[in-house]
């Protein structure tokens, strides 16, 4: 397998939702950062259902050098009446894609555990392979592969089972390293496990420590959480194929705490396996609170406008800020060195 000596780096634009940008000006703001890649997340561009802008935005990461990925197709439904539904969207999800030169579809399980189908988890994986096998013909035509993201919902080793099952010619992981603190895993262990099957890989930091009751943990910007992402890079460099590397910070939310001495809370995670929570608490033992600013996001849609603009200088700064630490530290993107 061929591996990577550098990879290109991109961000992901649900980063900077704040700004309330049309899809054109993100490309323009990844180009202005000398980006190589973008992973158009949440559109919220009037003419995101028109092909002939797929076709304009096409057009216009072509002639700005940039790699663009987009083409959202949701998540499992929460109940059988939603299956035609979300059929409908795998294939709006692939025609996007393909409208905009994306060779990826982003797909999830679920939002977090809670949201997941009724049953067993093992019932939700079989159901999602089952899902993915009546799409396959059809991403294959398109030349698109679906990109599971780990979410909030399964460990990554289940996820796993999911791209195996349903088959890696033309479903791959879309890695992202902030949900795994929220399924009580060490983003380490995730990349370790879908590493292999990864289409591109979405960098958040976290800090991760023992709390009152529980860990708590928060995102924060890359570079200033407890994550190791030296580690996490060296580890991509040797299991993923040649990818992407995107900055996804989603900071402005306040610590969670995570009950894990709770056993109810601990009941609907009956399926972890001690060693990964053992690597977890590790990880929470040598964490700490974060000790800098961050201006917390009130309700969605009820926020006052000095926060408004408070999280606009955030969002742009906390996504600078881990560009520069991808870089200098990590040594990631190509276009930057001139």
């Amino acid at each position: 397998m061929e591996h990577m000596d550098r990879f290109p780096l991109g961000f992901n634009t649900y980063s900077v939702r704040a700004m309330r940008w049309n899809d054109l000006k993100l490309l323009e703001y990844a180009a202005g950062l000398k980006l190589d890649a973008v992973f158009l997340q949440d559109s919220i561009d009037p003419a995101n259902n028109d092909p002939a802008h797929w076709k304009e935005l096409k057009e216009t990461a072509a002639r700005l050098g940039l790699e663009l990925h987009g083409g959202d197709a949701g998540a499992l439904p929460r109940t059988p009446g939603g299956m035609d539904a979300t059929f409908q969207r795998l294939r709006e999800g692939i025609r996007h894609a393909v409208g905009i030169g994306s060779k990826l579809v982003r797909f999830r399980v679920a939002g977090d555990r809670a949201s997941l189908p009724p049953g067993p988890v093992e019932k939700n994986i079989e159901t999602m392979i089952q899902v993915l096998r009546k799409v396959r013909t059809e991403a294959l035509d398109a030349g698109v592969k679906f990109a599971i993201e780990n979410h909030k919902d399964l460990f990554c080793w289940q996820t796993r089972q999911v791209i195996d099952g349903a088959g890696k010619e033309f479903v791959g992981s879309y890695l992202d390293t902030g949900n795994p603190v929220f399924v009580m895993e060490d983003p380490l262990s995730t990349v370790e496990t879908l590493g292999p099957v990864a289409v591109m890989l979405h960098l958040r930091d976290s800090v991760v420590y023992e709390s009152h009751n529980g860990t708590a943990v928060q995102w924060v910007p890359l570079g200033e959480g407890v994550v190791d992402f030296k580690k996490i890079i060296a580890k991509a460099k040797e299991v993923c194929p040649p990818i992407s590397v995107y900055n996804k910070p989603i900071t402005g939310r306040p610590p969670q705490i995570l009950p894990i001495y709770d056993p109810i809370f601990m009941k609907i995670w009956a399926d972890m396996r001690a060693s990964d929570l053992a690597r977890f608490m590790a990880l929470a033992k040598q964490g700490h609170p974060y000790e800098s600013h961050m201006v917390i996001e009130d309700v969605p849609g009820k926020m006052a406008e000095p926060i408004a603009a408070a999280l606009q200088y955030q969002q742009r700064d906390h996504m600078e800020r881990g560009v520069e630490y991808a870089r200098k530290v990590l040594d990631l993107g190509l276009k930057w060195r001139g």
